[in-house]
C-alpha cells in the first residue's frame, strides 16, 4: 500500500504532510469506523467552489442558472467515477472483506465518495488554494463551453429551478431510511417541498441517487397538478 500511495500522490500532484489523512479518505466506511464521510463532506463543498471558480473565470458571459447547471454535470457521480478511475484510486481503496468481494472497488458511488474524500483531506493538509488547484487539474481536459448550458439537466436542478421561477424556497432532503447490508446499501432519500405541503421519496444505491429520485418524483407530482 506505501508504494502504491506515492503513486497516488505523484498523480495528485499533492505530497500530504499528514499520510493519515489520505489513508482515511481512501477508508470505506465497511472497512473501519475510521472512515472517509466526514471527509466526503468537506471535500465536496471544495469541489463545488473549486468547480465555480472554474466555471466563472471560463464563461465570463453566462448567466448564474446556466452556470449552475454546467456546474451540476462536472460534478455529477458518473464524471467523479471517471476521474476516480483516471488516478487509479480503485486499486488503493480500503474495503471490508463483503464490500469487497461484491465489487465495491467498481461501484460508482464509492468512487465518486472517495475521490470527494481526497479533495476534502488535500484541503485539511494544504488549504484551499492548494486544493483548488487539484480540483482545476482534475477537470482541466474537461470541455467547458457555453454549449454544455444546453445539456439536459438532472431532476435536482430542474426542480431547483421550477421552484427558483416561482419565487419559492429551495426543498429539503433528508435520507428516510437505509436498507440492505452495509456493503451494499440502497437509501431511501425523502424530497420536502414545504410551502405546498408536498413530500415524496425515491430510492438509490447511493445518497445522491436517492435525491435524483426523489426530485424526479416530486417533478412528476408537481407536473400532474399543473403547477
Amino acid at each position: 500500500m506505501n508504494g502504491q500511495l506515492v503513486a497516488l500522490q505523484a498523480r495528485l500532484q499533492h505530497q500530504f504532510a499528514d499520510q493519515s489523512l489520505l489513508v482515511r479518505a481512501l477508508t470505506h466506511r465497511s472497512f473501519s469506523a475510521d472512515h472517509n464521510e466526514r471527509l466526503e463532506f468537506l471535500g465536496d463543498s471544495v469541489l463545488n467552489l473549486a468547480v465555480s471558480s472554474l466555471l466563472f473565470e471560463r464563461l465570463a458571459n453566462l448567466p448564474e442558472g446556466e452556470l449552475s447547471r454546467m456546474r451540476a454535470s462536472l460534478v455529477r457521480q458518473d464524471s467523479l467515477h471517471h476521474l476516480s478511475v483516471a488516478l487509479g484510486l480503485p486499486d488503493v481503496l480500503r474495503l471490508g472483506e463483503g464490500e469487497s468481494r461484491s465489487g465495491g472497488s467498481k461501484r460508482p458511488s464509492i468512487l465518486a465518495d472517495a475521490l470527494e474524500a481526497v479533495i476534502g483531506a488535500v484541503h485539511l493538509d494544504a488549504g484551499y488554494t492548494v486544493a483548488e488547484a487539484l480540483v482545476h487539474r482534475l477537470f482541466k481536459d474537461a470541455e467547458i463551453n457555453p454549449a454544455m448550458a444546453a445539456a439536459s439537466k438532472d431532476p435536482k436542478t430542474e426542480l431547483q429551478e421550477w421552484l427558483q421561477g416561482r419565487k419559492m424556497k429551495l426543498p429539503l432532503y433528508r435520507v428516510a431510511a437505509t436498507l440492505g447490508a452495509a456493503h451494499k446499501q440502497t437509501f431511501e432519500v425523502e424530497c420536502e417541498i414545504a410551502e405546498l405541503q408536498a413530500v415524496e421519496r425515491g430510492i438509490g444505491a447511493s445518497r445522491r441517487a436517492g435525491e435524483q429520485a426523489a426530485a424526479a418524483a416530486m417533478l412528476m407530482k408537481l407536473k400532474a397538478r399543473g403547477k
